[in-house]
């Protein structure tokens, strides 16, 4: 029953996950309600929401462009569950915007695969990729992407190795002028950001831990299942899903190293999660196996969710 309701892609089936994220979202935001009294906060809570809603339309479009799902809105419910594991990500402002630039570089990452202007497309996704990394370092790791796709495409023409340089002095110069503007001091920013933490014991209470422990279980059964269905899948798009898997590891190694560790780290491994559990989903299996697999995802996340309230 719920991956019929899932299962076409539909007006209704999107409004009707816009109007979860929007209820959810709300529903964390006026734990605390003094941001209503301010018009500044009221724009910038609004923003939050608009920009993390166009971070799941992006993944929506990533996988239907490239043809890595069927016609259906698994992958933006996906999404959106995953979002509940950890509310606290729902008002961690650098890291939605970051992760919403990595989802812009991937999309033309992917893509790549049409070797369409694949120039501008590896210059794109870099550039991206290095304004992520001003909202948070460490997603500059994704550079790693963009080489990765350079190999499997496009590597015998040496100027589309030098691409990614090429981005990196355009988002410095775009740094230095906002550091003029701003006056924000150079050195320290970097000095600050530059730093690593391989600590895992940040957990404030229990049900933070709880919820760590079953996105991990769960994130493991789907990237299993990945890696034991690939070679089953049409050969053409066995290097886009190999890109999501890198993806999705990048957003682990991001989080393991970064400092200030929270789960909202794992943000970056959503996207290319909700890939993964949407190809899980749609390959041919009995139904009910369909139905528990949703029915336990959607439980756990809604546990996760108001446990943490």
């Amino acid at each position: 029953m719920i991956t019929s309701v899932f299962k076409k892609s539909t007006p209704l089936n999107f409004s009707l996950v816009v109007i979860l994220i929007l209820v959810f979202f709300l529903m964390y935001q006026f734990q605390d309600l003094s941001w209503t009294n301010s018009l500044f906060l009221i724009l910038k809570k609004g923003t939050l929401f608009c920009i993390l809603l166009a971070s799941v339309f992006i993944t929506n479009f990533i996988v239907k462009k490239n043809g890595l799902s069927k016609d259906s809105t698994y992958t933006v419910f996906f999404y959106f569950l995953f979002l509940l594991f950890f509310p606290s990500v729902l008002d961690n402002t650098n890291l939605i915007v970051s992760n919403f630039f990595i989802l812009l570089a991937l999309r033309r990452l992917i893509s790549l695969q049409s070797l369409k202007a694949s120039k501008e497309k590896i210059f794109d996704a870099s550039l991206w990729i290095f304004l992520a990394a001003l909202f948070h370092f460490w997603s500059i790791i994704f550079i790693v992407l963009v080489f990765i796709s350079i190999i499997f495409h496009v590597s015998r023409d040496y100027r589309n190795w030098f691409l990614p340089f090429i981005a990196f002095f355009t988002a410095g110069i775009i740094f230095l002028l906002y550091a003029a503007v701003f006056n924000v001091n150079v050195i320290e920013y970097i000095t600050r950001s530059v730093t690593t933490d391989f600590s895992i014991d940040y957990f404030t209470n229990n049900y933070q831990n709880a919820a760590f422990s079953i996105y991990a279980t769960i994130a493991l059964f789907f990237v299993v299942s990945m890696f034991a269905t690939l070679s089953n899948r049409p050969q053409l798009l066995h290097v886009s899903f190999k890109k999501i898997i890198a993806s999705f590891f990048i957003g682990i190694v991001i989080f393991l190293i970064s400092s200030n560790k929270s789960n909202d780290l794992l943000l970056f491994t959503f996207a290319p999660l909700a890939v993964m559990a949407t190809s899980h989903i749609e390959i041919a299996q009995l139904k009910l196996k369909q139905e528990m697999v949703l029915f336990v995802l959607i439980a756990c996340s809604l546990f996760a969710f108001f446990s943490q309230l």
